[in-house]
């Protein structure tokens, strides 16, 4: 078995995934042709999917999401949310994904009359049959844009669908300019509600974007936080020889740190895949995991990740499986949902694979 097939073959748990970053180029292609959406650039399959692959390759965050123009075109009915969740959770079940975070904002898919709650309610009844047909558990979480206003709205609409599938609140959209504490009201909320924050800092701004979304927005997740590295001194060898305030306080709670390797190159958070902070996180025991943030744009997987991080860094098996724990520990659903799935999933889903590499070698 090579690498890819042995990543592929066991459980893995994906907390940063948005929605509507992940579409197959088939669905897209045949939602135009019934909305009568004639913005696509080709209605080929694979031209697509290219195209949303170099457009997304400029190396910085704006050009990044000017994709999701199209994405976002095509998710403005109820069945077309409903289709896309469940062919996201169809798609987790082909990469061994045992569970899945998957985010979007609302806001985005108005343009047709749908209120917030109907647009809610289609895509955590298309997850939910993905669930009930792979066998795939799921939390959703909300995203409220940082250059809107109305994030107060989204953190109520969160709250009040907790008990139906949503297990969270996120800030995203482009960070410079638009920092976290301008929406404060919605994370004091949240927070009051004893509910779920992760946010968005530390991609295209500074260690200073995480700072805030920790200490004054009570973040219980940060995605990204490629910028952490600079709360970090290293020797000439890149060894680690002293932690600042921030990234001591994140590794000493154990904050976890969502990250994503290829968008992160794709965005221009980092300028090669070999820079990337993540290895030197790892080691140092912060709490990290792997995710894909946007598929279709980043052309990849969880598995692709992986295997990228093994290719790089030289993460063998043992590695993949602490990552993927970590990933779990560190999901929205409650304590006692999460125990099953490391214990009766992930850990006999590796022992299983050793044993299986082990009989190949025999």
């Amino acid at each position: 078995m090579n690498k890819e097939e042995i990543i592929r073959g066991v459980p893995k748990v994906l907390l940063h995934d948005h929605l509507d970053g992940g579409l197959r180029t088939s669905t897209i292609i045949e939602l135009a042709k019934d909305l009568k959406y004639d913005k696509l650039p080709t209605s080929d399959a694979g031209e697509l999917a290219e195209w949303f692959h170099r457009g997304a390759n400029k190396g910085n965050l704006v050009e990044y999401l000017q994709g999701f123009e199209h994405t976002c075109a095509v998710m403005q009915t109820k069945e077309a949310l409903a289709q896309i969740a469940y062919e996201m959770m169809e798609d987790m079940s082909k990469d061994n994904v045992c569970y899945v975070e998957t985010r979007f904002a609302p806001v985005f898919h108005t343009g047709r009359g749908l209120w917030y709650e109907e647009i809610i309610t289609a895509v955590l009844e298309g997850l939910e049959k993905g669930k009930r047909d792979f066998g795939v558990g799921y939390g959703l979480i909300l995203c409220g844009m940082r250059n809107m206003k109305n994030t107060l709205e989204i953190a109520e609409l969160a709250v009040n669908f907790r008990r139906s599938g949503v297990v969270g609140f996120d800030l995203a959209g482009e960070e410079g300019g638009y920092p976290p504490k301008k929406h404060l009201e919605a994370f004091q909320f949240i927070k009051k509600e004893n509910f779920n924050i992760t946010i968005h800092a530390g991609e295209a701004f500074g260690k200073e974007s995480i700072w805030q979304a920790i200490q004054i927005c009570g973040a219980h997740r940060i995605g990204h936080a490629t910028r952490l590295i600079e709360d970090m001194v290293f020797d000439p060898q890149g060894n680690v020889l002293a932690l600042g305030q921030l990234a001591q306080y994140i590794l000493d709670t154990r904050l976890p740190l969502e990250i994503n390797l290829l968008s992160n190159v794709h965005t221009g958070a980092i300028d090669k895949l070999e820079n990337h902070p993540f290895i030197k996180l790892y080691k140092e025991k912060f709490r990290v995991f792997l995710n894909t943030d946007d598929r279709l744009m980043s052309d990849t997987t969880l598995t692709k990740e992986y295997v990228t991080a093994s290719e790089l860094f030289g993460l063998n098996l043992d590695d993949v499986e602490k990552l993927n724990i970590n990933a779990m520990k560190s999901s929205f659903i409650p304590y006692k949902e999460r125990l099953p799935y490391i214990y009766n999933v992930i850990k006999p889903g590796y022992q299983k694979m050793r044993e299986k590499l082990l009989s190949l070698n025999a």
